[in-house]
């Protein structure tokens, strides 16, 4: 999920790996066969050097000239989110690349990681979207009955969550509190897109706007392991929560997916990974984050398989690189799962720093080539 203050817990060596990684993340650009869409980004601006360009890959390269943590957005008219970047450090460059309709949009730059951000008009011309080889077209129908099947998993198991709330029962509620956010951290980065779920849903409490009210399972999360509670308030935020996740359930099958938008989302839940789960930041209570790891990183796993076929076409010694990154990042956090095909992980505050480092140098080793998978299949 998102956190405005999870930038700032980066070891200063897990924080270059990570921007080096987002950079160069995709290297083509069909917008109008002239270059990407410059993005000039500072703490009050936020400048494109294109306000038109043809339908199709359009490639956005930010440069954060500000002093703040900035974050690159794309909406769709209806504010869902077509494309994002994170984490984009002071004076450093990131790039993504997203298959983009017809239509009028929004480009928004967020200084500080919080708000509305800076928004930018972009108009993309043309008479349909980019036309696409049946592998990839296969692929994103795969990936689509994936991402469904996923939130249809989640709703019994939240259901569980809730009914143990509900019940009173802490033990209970906190037994099936990981359970319920395995399909959502999966398929995150899809969640998110929707833009209004995930604030109701996955907020930290860090990440929380101004006036913004706490729901979630963040909120119940503090409640079980740090008041060791549960209240009227919480029996009725578990209410909520399904409410929330029901409608997730309900409208994901509507998310704009694309081969790109699964790269470039691969690769956003290892920075996930790397900016809440290995800090321990995400689950500050429960200590549950090696399950959201794991979730994260069957996520990406499912992406890169699904668009392994083209990539290997286009660059084979990529994939070799990724095939054996997943397989060392997996064998590692075996190392902390007491049942290899269940979800029962060493609880994260037993984890010491050495293995923390550990954790974290793999998931950088599985981001550097990730970030390089959407340019593999926009080839």
């Amino acid at each position: 999920m998102r956190s405005a203050a999870r930038f700032t817990v980066f070891t200063a060596a897990a924080a270059v790996a990570a921007l080096t990684a987002v950079t160069g993340c995709a290297q083509k650009n069909d917008a109008g066969g002239d270059g990407a869409i410059k993005v000039a980004a500072s703490d009050t601006a936020c400048e494109i050097s294109k306000k038109e360009v043809p339908s199709g890959k359009v490639q956005f390269e930010l440069e954060n000239k500000g002093s703040k943590v900035t974050e690159l957005y794309v909406y769709f008219p209806d504010g869902r989110i077509v494309t994002e970047k994170e984490n984009i450090g002071p004076g450093t460059k990131a790039s993504i690349t997203a298959e983009i309709k017809p239509g009028l949009y929004e480009v928004a730059c967020k200084p500080g990681m919080k708000g509305d951000g800076i928004r930018q008009p972009l108009k993309v011309t043309g008479e349909g979207g980019e036309k696409r080889s049946p592998e990839l077209d296969a692929a994103v129908a795969e990936y689509r009955k994936y991402v469904q099947a996923q939130a249809d998993e989640t709703l019994p198991r939240t259901q569980a969550f809730v009914d143990a709330v509900k019940a009173g029962d802490v033990e209970a509620a906190k037994k099936a509190y990981a359970p319920s956010r395995i399909g959502w951290e999966r398929t995150e980065p899809v969640a998110e897109s929707f833009g209004d779920i995930d604030p109701k849903t996955d907020v930290r409490q860090d990440g929380l706007e101004a006036g913004q009210t706490w729901t979630g399972w963040h909120r119940l999360e503090k409640s079980l392991w740090a008041d060791n509670k549960i209240g009227d308030d919480e029996k009725k935020l578990a209410d909520q929560l399904m409410t929330d996740v029901t409608d997730w359930q309900k409208r994901v099958g509507t998310a704009e997916i694309t081969p790109t938008s699964m790269a470039n989302g691969a690769k956003e839940l290892l920075d996930e990974v790397a900016t809440g789960k290995v800090t321990g930041e995400e689950e500050a209570y429960s200590h549950t984050d090696l399950v959201d790891f794991k979730g994260n990183v069957e996520g990406a796993q499912k992406a890169f398989e699904l668009l392994k076929a083209v990539a290997t076409k286009n660059d084979p010694a990529l994939v070799t690189r990724l095939d054996t990154q997943f397989a060392a990042l997996n064998t590692l956090l075996d190392k902390y799962r007491a049942d290899k095909t269940g979800y029962e992980f060493t609880s994260y505050d037993q984890v010491g720093a050495p293995e923390r480092k550990e954790l974290s140098d793999g998931v950088n080793a599985l981001a550097e080539p990730l970030s390089k998978l959407a340019a593999a299949v926009a080839k």
